[in-house]
This record gives C-alpha cells, structure tokens and sequence, in this order.
C-alpha cells in the first residue's frame, strides 16, 4: 500500500511574513479609511490577515487562496487569533476569470470567521473597498499581474484602492544586492518567477483602467504601491 499524502500543518509560519506584518498594517492604516471591505488575494500562510484585520477593526478582511492547503493554514490562523472582521478562507485563482467568489456575497460581509465555508460561487460583485495582494507577482506567471489588475478593476467600488507589497526593479534606481540574489534564484527555480519592473506593472495597471497614485518604501527593499481608478481624463 502506497504511503499516504503527508497532512498538511495546520498554521503554517512564515518568517519573511512575521517580519513584514508589522510594518504593513501600519501602511494599511494610513493608506485605508476606517471601515471597508477588504479582499485579500494569495493570503498564504494566513498571518497578514489574522494580524492586519485584528489591526483594522472596521474591516471585514476576506482572505483567499488558491492553494487548498492554504486555507487550511489561514483558518488555523484565524482560530488562534480571532477577529470579528476576519471571514473565512476562500479559494480564489487570479488566472480563473471571472473570478467566482465562493461565499463573498455583501450578505457575507457580516459574518465573523470561524473556518473555511464550503463554497457557494456567485457571480463577482463590486462590493470591495480594497484589494490587497503581499508578495504574489514575483513567483506566479507573468500573466497574474495582468489578471490581477483586471480583477481589481471589476470589483473595486469607485473609490476603492488596490494595494500591493513586495519587491520591484525601478528604472534609475540601483538594484539591492540581496534583490538580485533574490531574482537570480527565484528565475533559477521557474523561468516565468522573477521580480518585476515597476513601468511594466503600471502598464498593466493602466490597460484595466487603474493609475499608481501612491508608492511607499517598505523595509527589506520592499515597496506598497497604491492604485486607484484612473480619472475621465487618464
């Protein structure tokens, strides 16, 4: 009999997220009003959103992955640090347009979590007040920035932001050592991986109608950018 698929450890840790967390909500914090709807793409481990969402009281912060295995560790997250604004883990594959937002319908957006719900898709809606998406677009295909925007374009409401974290190339400016240490192995491991220049994300951003309004130096040689929709006149 062959042996059985390991179990997968319910409350992953990330060093890398431990060490960020902090840092992040204190932007979030800035950037974000005081209430909203948050949907976080990629949530990983699940450790920026049992801390941030504990953070932002007047949030509901939606976390989704879609890596099954994730949920699992979101919700053990959740578990060990509750937060009323924290909703269940969802699956959700930016490369799967539309994107259907199993359970994360407005009626939803009042429910504390508790764990991962089965799904019920709907169609998307433009119910969300901020998309945030932390360290996705270096190691997913290239094509995740262009399906990133697009999603962010269709369920922002008007004045909602898209935010993400992570490190970028920036024309004119050095690149750290420890970033090209870092793109060098990350290319190593999946030529479609690497570090992205910052021009060609807002090009991306620009085709699905969004603008960078905001860019913030992070440690670590990280930025948060923010982009909103951009004005009638471009």
């Amino acid at each position: 009999m062959p042996d059985a698929p390991p179990h997968p450890q319910p409350a992953r840790h990330s060093p890398a997220a431990d060490r960020n967390k902090g840092p992040i909500l204190t932007e979030l914090q800035r950037q974000l009003p005081a209430s909203g709807r948050l949907l976080e793409i990629a949530s990983g481990t699940g450790q920026h959103a049992a801390f941030c969402a504990a953070g932002l009281p007047g949030w509901r912060w939606q976390p989704t992955d879609p890596d099954a295995d994730a949920l699992v560790s979101i919700t053990a997250w959740a578990a060990q640090h509750p937060s009323i604004g924290l909703l269940p883990a969802r699956l959700l594959d930016v490369l799967a347009e539309p994107w259907w937002l199993d359970g994360a319908a407005p009626a939803d957006l009042a429910k504390p979590a508790a764990c991962a719900a089965p799904m019920t898709p709907i169609a998307p809606t433009a119910v969300w007040d901020a998309l945030f998406c932390a360290n996705l677009l270096h190691i997913a295909p290239w094509a995740c920035c262009a399906a990133l925007m697009r999603g962010a374009a269709r369920l922002l409401t008007p004045a909602g932001l898209l935010i993400t974290y992570g490190p970028y190339l920036v024309d004119g400016e050095p690149t750290a050592p420890g970033n090209q240490a870092f793109d060098a192995d990350l290319r190593a491991r999946n030529p479609g991986w690497g570090l992205r220049w910052l021009h060609d994300v807002e090009a991306e951003a620009a085709t699905a109608g969004l603008s960078l309004r905001r860019q913030v130096a992070m440690p670590a040689n990280n930025r948060l950018l923010v982009f909103v929709r951009q004005s009638p006149g471009g």
